[in-house]
């Protein structure tokens, strides 16, 4: 009985989760894998399953362990000397460069999250950030973690994860305006 509802659920819940996934990690390859490897989960554990929940609460709450596990190890890769151009956006004084500073967008921008050009964009720049700056805006942002909780999984302090995410924000505001907005 047990396979039976496995195949049952991969029937119903494969797409959904796929696009959930995906929705995560921004990568076809990736998100399938991680479906892949939650119903390898949930085949290990499906003794454990009681029926609290729906398979479908269950299975979504093994996806996201195995998406904050790949975000964690990811992050936890030793990196390279990190590139301090973070620093070419103000002046000796601590003021914006002229050319540096942030422009003004406009009304029509906030639905830009629904213009794929721009999703694409903004991936873009996402994985052009350092490591651990893209994963603490991808936990914040994308999982909508609470800074306790992204400080515990990176192993960083609070004030560590505000200068990375302050960092981040510039870095990626450049990089949106320099790739979307000046074509």
């Amino acid at each position: 009985m047990e396979n039976q509802n496995l195949s049952k659920w991969v029937d119903s819940y494969t797409i959904e989760l796929f696009n959930w996934a995906y929705y995560k990690v921004s990568d076809s390859d990736l998100a399938k894998d991680l479906v892949q490897d939650t119903f390898l989960a949930a085949a290990e554990k499906i003794d454990s399953f009681k029926a609290e929940s729906s398979p479908k609460t269950w299975l979504f709450s093994i996806l996201n362990h195995k998406v904050i596990d790949y975000y964690r190890k990811k992050v936890n890769q030793p990196l390279p000397i990190e590139n301090n151009s973070f620093s070419n956006f103000f002046d000796a004084d601590g003021d914006w460069q002229i050319e540096k500073r942030p422009k003004e967008w406009h009304e029509e921008d906030e639905h830009l999250l629904d213009n794929t050009g721009f999703q694409e964009v903004l991936k873009k720049c996402l994985d052009a950030l350092p490591e651990k700056w893209s994963t603490s805006v991808r936990l914040k942002y994308l999982l909508n973690k609470n800074s306790e909780d992204i400080c515990q999984e990176l192993e960083i302090t609070t004030t560590n994860l505000w200068q990375i995410m302050h960092r981040a924000k510039l870095q990626l505001r450049d990089c949106v305006e320099h790739n979307w907005f000046k074509n």
